[in-house]
């Protein structure tokens, strides 16, 4: 029994050094925007490495080898999709539009396989509660509807407005739950003595207490310190 145990333990760490092998492989579109074959291929590689880790018959061969041609076929899917527009288009699909200029396409939410009030659950997603609000509405080869409002409906922009406005930037986390983060600290062109005086400027005296400290392009230095406080009950307002 105990052997067996250990025997499901070895596997399942087998299969999780796999699945990140072959994730890293097919690349990061395996975890943000899949398309049809993508969410397959994922779905069959984790079910096959799944059922290795549990099986006590032996012979790990042939699961990892059907893990292999999976991901395998979806890189050459990928080279594919990068060299011709019409495997792309085969492979992936083409957008689809659903809404344009006050027109509902409803041929095109019967090819999408949306009905009517899908589509307007996705409006008030979105932030539309008054559908005339939209100009376009496009479904994407990853299932994610994007909305263009009509001109008169959009956000005003400073400029918009002949308002000039400084480009933001990314923010460094320098600390991270009680992590000092060297190479952002460095990147972003400071060193601990300075982070150190940050600190101490908020009467902290070691980065452990800190759960977020962070810092921009105009060294503006924010932080969070670790609390175990909860929230009062004003906030139960929100649930």
């Amino acid at each position: 029994m105990v052997q067996d145990i250990l025997y499901i333990i070895l596997l399942s760490t087998g299969s999780i050094i796999i699945l990140f092998i072959l994730t890293k492989l097919m690349g990061y579109k395996q975890l943000s925007e899949l398309s049809v074959f993508d969410y397959i291929t994922g779905i069959t590689i984790g079910s096959i490495a799944a059922e290795m880790s549990t099986s006590l018959d032996g012979g790990v061969e042939k699961p990892i080898t059907a893990m292999i041609v999976y991901a395998g076929f979806s890189v050459f899917l990928s080279f594919l999709n990068e060299k011709s527009y019409l495997c792309r288009k085969i492979i992936t699909g083409t957008p689809i539009i659903l809404i344009n200029n006050g027109k509902i396409y409803q041929k095109n939410l019967k090819k999408a396989k949306i009905d009517l009030s899908e589509l307007l659950v996705q409006c008030r997603v979105n932030g539309y509660f008054d559908i005339s609000k939209i100009q376009t509405a496009v479904l994407e080869e990853n299932g994610k509807i994007s909305f263009l409002p009509k001109a008169e409906e959009r956000p005003v922009t400073p400029k918009d407005l002949s308002i000039k406005s400084e480009q933001e930037y990314l923010v460094a986390n320098l600390i991270i739950d009680g992590n000092v983060m060297k190479e952002n600290l460095i990147s972003s062109g400071k060193d601990e003595i300075w982070l150190n005086s940050q600190l101490s400027a908020y009467g902290i005296s070691s980065a452990k207490d800190v759960l977020l400290a962070t810092c921009d392009m105009n060294n503006q230095f924010h932080l969070y310190e670790k609390t175990n406080e909860i929230p009062n009950k004003e906030s139960k307002l929100i649930n």
